[in-house]
């Protein structure tokens, strides 16, 4: 065990600070505790929102190119550390090394979007829009932005935000989940040493009420949050009641689509693959499969595939995928699995009872596999968050589809399919955000933007790319005239005043 405590980094200092209340970060596969980690007092939050409000006065009037070359040193370091990162990743996370670095990785590639930063806020000009009168915009920071990220992706969420915010002008408050912070603080170091003003990004730990505290105070003007969707619905209401921008990516049940005329080994590789990785603990998982007319005959070689895909130890180059990230999200898939068994899906592979040689300890679930579940069962309602896939027999694309359309939530979906115009539709019906044609998990590169729609997403502006360049500035519109002077009767009205 680890007595180990963390610290805040506030007003440009490191320092774990005077909570007396503390929460311990667990490593899953062992159940050993890694380190402390501080509750900011309600004093700490108030000093740090302070510090990036005084900060802010002169980063926003740091030359833009000036501020993109800072992001440029930092994109270099964290890809120098790039390995460090995941392993430290790993270890809090209990993620095979696989994953933790692709999890750093896909951070990195918006900061290398944040370094464009001065091309992503130019305004617009439109000349003699009346008679001698021009017209033209600026893109303006907007003060103090705040960051609440989840304990799955401890690098890349971040990552999603706090570069392009500041590269915008702004400064941050970092509040990372408190099952894995130590990641996010070396993101922090790093950041620092790349040579930004210090007090430009602050980090604050804690659980809820710390949450609140962000979401309630007066000098955060935005505030970007990662969670399921009763905290998201939560959390968009209370900020939004308290005036400022926010935008919660919530939970999600997504779907891929297997036609029969699809490549039946890369379907269900991909299916597999995209369903149990990162032990199902993204929102971007592929938890139902709805296989369509001859391709629900492919169930015995689906289930065959999924019992080859297992959890093993983060440094297990064999493993498929580690440990839940905490005892309570273990005990929560084991029930949702009994509750399938209960509803009277049909459960073809079971990993409740599921062990890794070495790690009696550690928060294993195997991969677990369900067939002919109905849309009223709590398996399907429900986002699991665990590596649990669940299917169902399609009659036809349309029917498909209406399952699709019908569920509450719009985060991620696929199809897969050799037909160009059952495609074509697909993309064109389907009422979810983000949409992936012979690709199992859709998430868009830094230049677009993560577009989760309905349940999944609450606001105006989603995450990195356009959307979060817009979500972190305001626009400032100017129309000019200048009239022609004689230069003597200037003069001479100068001089009679």
């Amino acid at each position: 065990m680890s007595n180990k405590l963390l610290s805040h980094f506030i007003a440009g200092k490191f320092d774990p600070g005077a909570a007396t209340e503390t929460i311990a970060v667990i490593n899953p596969a062992t159940q050993q505790t890694i380190a402390q980690v501080p509750c900011a007092t309600e004093q700490e939050i108030d000093r740090a929102v302070a510090s990036a409000k005084q900060a802010y006065q002169s980063w926003r009037t740091v030359p833009i190119p000036e501020r993109a070359r800072l992001m440029f040193k930092y994109q270099a370091l964290l890809k120098d550390h790039h390995d460090e990162l995941a392993k430290t990743l790993s270890e809090e996370t209990g993620k095979v090394f696989a994953d933790a670095k692709g999890d750093v990785w896909r951070g990195i590639e918006v900061v290398e979007y944040a370094c464009n930063i001065a091309s992503l806020t130019m305004g617009q000009t439109s000349e003699n829009i009346s008679s001698n009168i021009d017209s033209y915009s600026y893109t303006h920071p907007l003060g103090v932005c705040a960051g609440i990220t989840p304990f799955n992706f401890p690098a890349m969420i971040p990552l999603w935000m706090f570069p392009i915010a500041i590269a915008c002008g702004n400064c941050f408050i970092l509040k990372p989940s408190e099952k894995d912070p130590i990641t996010p603080i070396r993101l922090v170091e790093l950041f620092i040493k790349a040579g930004f003003p210090p007090e430009v990004l602050q980090l604050v730990h804690g659980a809820k009420n710390q949450v609140d505290q962000l979401l309630t105070h007066p000098d955060i003007r935005a505030v970007s949050f990662v969670g399921s969707v009763p905290v998201g619905q939560e959390v968009y209401r209370t900020g939004t009641q308290h005036l400022k921008r926010v935008q919660c990516m919530a939970g999600a049940k997504n779907h891929m689509v297997i036609m029969p005329d699809a490549d039946k080994e890369q379907a269900i590789n991909c299916l597999v693959g995209s369903s149990v990785g990162a032990a199902g603990q993204r929102c971007m998982a592929i938890s139902v499969a709805l296989l369509v007319g001859e391709a629900a005959g492919w169930l015995p070689e689906i289930r065959e595939a999924m019992a080859q895909a297992q959890p093993g130890a983060p440094d297990d180059e064999s493993a498929t995928f580690g440990p839940l990230i905490s005892q309570q999200a273990k005990q929560r898939v084991l029930d949702f699995i009994q509750k399938g068994k209960d509803e009277g899906a049909d459960c073809l592979l079971d990993g409740s009872n599921c062990n890794v040689e070495g790690y009696p300890q550690g928060n294993w679930v195997g991969s677990t596999l369900f067939a002919n579940v109905q849309p009223q069962m709590s398996i399907y309602t429900e986002e699991i968050f665990g590596p649990v896939l669940i299917t169902a027999p399609a009659k036809d694309l349309d029917d498909a589809i209406t399952w699709i359309n019908d569920n509450p939530y719009g985060n991620g979906t696929s199809i897969f399919t050799s037909s160009g115009w059952a495609a074509r539709k697909f993309q064109n019906l389907i009422e979810v955000g983000q949409v992936g044609i012979n690709i199992p998990i859709p998430v868009p590169l830094p230049f677009f933007s993560f577009t989760g729609w309905k349940n999944s997403f609450y606001g105006d502006q989603h995450a990195y790319g356009k959307e979060a360049v817009r979500f972190y500035t305001q626009s400032k519109t100017i129309m000019s005239r200048w009239f022609e002077t004689n230069n003597n009767q200037s003069s001479q009205t100068f001089s009679n005043m």
